[in-house]
C-alpha cells in the first residue's frame, strides 16, 4: 500500500474534539466548574483581562465557586465582571473573595443545555465530514494522477472512513456523557 500522510486529516479531526471538550467544558451541568468562568473578562489595571489572569478560583463545594482575586483591590471588578457575564450565576462577597452559585438547573434550562451540547456536537461532526471529504477527495486526485494504484485508494478511503467513524462515535460519547451530567 502507498503511503499516504494523515497527518493533516488526523490534525484536523483531533481539531475537532478538542474544540468540542471546550465547548462541553463551558456547558453549565448545575455543578461547579471552573471552565464556566473561562468567558468571564474584568477591566483591571486599565485594560480587559480574563478571570484567570487577576484571580484564582477554585470549588467549595458541588454548588459554589471560590474566586480570589490575587490583588485585594479587583474584588469589585471581579463582582462587576462575574454579573456582567450574564452566565446566571448567584454571586456573594466577603470583602476577601466572590462565591459564585449556580443555582439548581430547572428542567426548561435543562433542556435547553442539552439542545445546545447537541448543537455543539452537530457542528463538530460537520466540521470532521469537511475533513473526511477533503481527505477523500485529495486521495483520488492522487489515484488520477497516477501516484496511487486502485487498490491502494481503496484501502485509504477505507482508512479514512475508520478514522472518522473513530472520532465520530467518541464525540458522541462526549455528548452522551455531558447529556447525563446534566440530567443528574
Amino acid at each position: 500500500m502507498s503511503d499516504y500522510d494523515f497527518k493533516q486529516f488526523d490534525g484536523r479531526l483531533t481539531a475537532a474534539r478538542e474544540w468540542l471538550s471546550r465547548e462541553y467544558s463551558g456547558i453549565r451541568t448545575g455543578r461547579a466548574a471552573t471552565a464556566v468562568l473561562d468567558s468571564v473578562s474584568v477591566s483591571a489595571y486599565g485594560s480587559v483581562m480574563s478571570l484567570k489572569q487577576v484571580a484564582n478560583i477554585g470549588v467549595e463545594d458541588a454548588r459554589t465557586l471560590r474566586v480570589q482575586p490575587f490583588d485585594s483591590s479587583l474584588l469589585k471588578d471581579v463582582e462587576r465582571g462575574v454579573s456582567a457575564s450574564n452566565l446566571g450565576l448567584g454571586i456573594s462577597s466577603d470583602g476577601v473573595v466572590v462565591r459564585v452559585t449556580f443555582p439548581e438547573l430547572t428542567s426548561e434550562r435543562r433542556a435547553e443545555f442539552i439542545k445546545i451540547a447537541k448543537g455543539k456536537l452537530e457542528e463538530a461532526r460537520a466540521t470532521m465530514r469537511v475533513a473526511r471529504d477533503e481527505a477523500r477527495k485529495d486521495i483520488q486526485e492522487k489515484e488520477r494522477a497516477s501516484e496511487l494504484t486502485e487498490d491502494d485508494k481503496f484501502q485509504l478511503l477505507e482508512e479514512v472512513q475508520k478514522k472518522a467513524d473513530a472520532m465520530n462515535e467518541e464525540c458522541g460519547k462526549m455528548f452522551e456523557k455531558k447529556e447525563k451530567e446534566m440530567s443528574a
